[in-house]
């Protein structure tokens, strides 16, 4: 008997191996490819299945037994947020065209287009604390700061000005030249139409003008202009006797119909308040012309819609006053640091409102300058060659 067992036993394939209990058990399975690590419910999983098809049943059948083990999901990487600071807008001289940009309508009449051919009227009295451009009311009369209005200047009282619109640029230039030479370079290549005796010969729709900026905020030049006639389009032409929808039909216009022009809601809105303010007057033709620089300011950044920075371009190039400076413009920050002789490339890459130069620095540079300020920022434009086209006739 144990010899018929003993030749069982070698006769028996090479894959079995017999135990020390007479039992009989598969020979170790070739080592396979190594498989991730089992969490224990899922050996638990396969301990059960092998038992119950019996330690004798082949390994390829346990597997197929096996429910599949459980996946993990792939986890999305967590990537930090990173908080971007949104730079600050950077009005550029380009937004002021749609301030000082209007169509001719009739001979005589200048709506306040940069290139307006308009013949200059008879030399008058300039100030530069003053407006020195011809308004248009909403009726479409033109407006001329009167001699009267002059005879005592806000910067001088009891002395009457000896500056007029025929000289006006070139007492500015030379004031600017005389407190630094550096400027004679820039000056003597850029002629600055914008207060020569034929800018100053131009009028200015207030309404009009101020509403184009509004309409020109956060948006391209062509976009702009597609709005404002789209705008126009909204009245009739009877309605628009000067080109334009005076402030009172505007004012009673409702937003909804304001806003099929394209125009945002808020911007609609901002629209429809400054209209109401002509319309009831509280702002007035006779208050641009004749109010403090001061007064002018205090007025207009109290309609919603117009910031200090349009306010501060409309009146220097809507209603030509002289001594307006406007620090929170990072064209001009950038003119003066490279007049002031700073590396204007390396300042670039700083971050913060005031990027190329301080406000106290700018406003300490553009003291000496004073009253003519107004033509110093725009050839701390021309220094940096920041786009004015859209300014002037070139």
């Amino acid at each position: 008997m144990s010899m018929r067992r003993s030749a069982r036993v070698q006769t028996q394939p090479v894959t079995e191996k017999e135990l020390p209990n007479g039992l009989v058990a598969e020979a170790a399975a070739p080592p396979s490819k190594k498989r991730g690590r089992k969490t224990k419910a899922t050996e638990d999983i396969a301990s059960t299945a092998i038992a119950q098809d019996g330690i004798s049943a082949d390994t390829d059948a346990a597997k197929a037994a096996m429910p599949p083990p459980p996946t993990t999901p792939n986890k999305r990487r967590k990537v930090a947020k990173v908080e971007t600071t949104v730079p600050p807008i950077t009005p550029t001289p380009s937004a002021i065209g749609m301030m000082t940009s209007n169509s001719v309508l009739r001979p005589g009449y200048s709506t306040g287009d940069i290139d307006d051919a308009t013949p200059p009227p008879p030399d008058r009295p300039a100030e530069p604390h003053h407006t020195n451009a011809a308004l248009v009311t909403p009726g479409g009369t033109q407006h001329l700061p009167v001699y009267s209005n002059f005879e005592d200047t806000p910067s001088k009282p009891g002395v009457r000005p000896t500056t007029t619109t025929g000289c006006l640029l070139d007492q500015a230039c030379a004031h600017l030249i005389k407190v630094d030479a550096k400027l004679k370079p820039v000056i003597d290549k850029h002629h600055c139409r914008i207060f020569s005796p034929d800018g100053l010969a131009e009028s200015i729709d207030p309404f009009r003008s101020l509403a184009s900026g509004i309409i020109s905020q956060q948006v391209s030049g062509a976009a702009a202009k597609s709005i404002k006639q789209k705008f126009v389009g909204l009245f009739e032409p009877d309605e628009c006797p000067a080109g334009f929808p005076p402030p009172g039909v505007v004012a009673e216009t409702t937003i909804t119909r304001l806003r099929e022009a394209g125009l945002s809601q808020r911007k609609a809105e901002y629209i429809q308040g400054l209209a109401q303010r002509f319309a009831n007057g509280e702002l007035t033709v006779e208050m641009l012309t004749n109010g403090s620089d001061e007064e002018v300011m205090e007025k207009l950044v109290a309609v919603r819609g117009l910031g200090r920075w349009s306010v501060e371009m409309f009146m220097c190039f809507g209603l030509k006053r002289m001594d307006v400076f406007s620090t929170g413009d990072l064209g001009v920050q950038r003119g003066m640091a490279a007049f002031v002789g700073r590396d204007v490339a390396k300042l670039k890459a700083k971050g913060g409102k005031w990027k190329y130069m301080s406000e106290k620095d700018m406003l300490e540079i553009s003291k000496k300058f004073s009253p003519y300020r107004s033509l110093f920022m725009w050839y701390m434009w021309r220094i940096e060659d920041v786009e004015v086209d859209a300014m002037q006739d070139a």
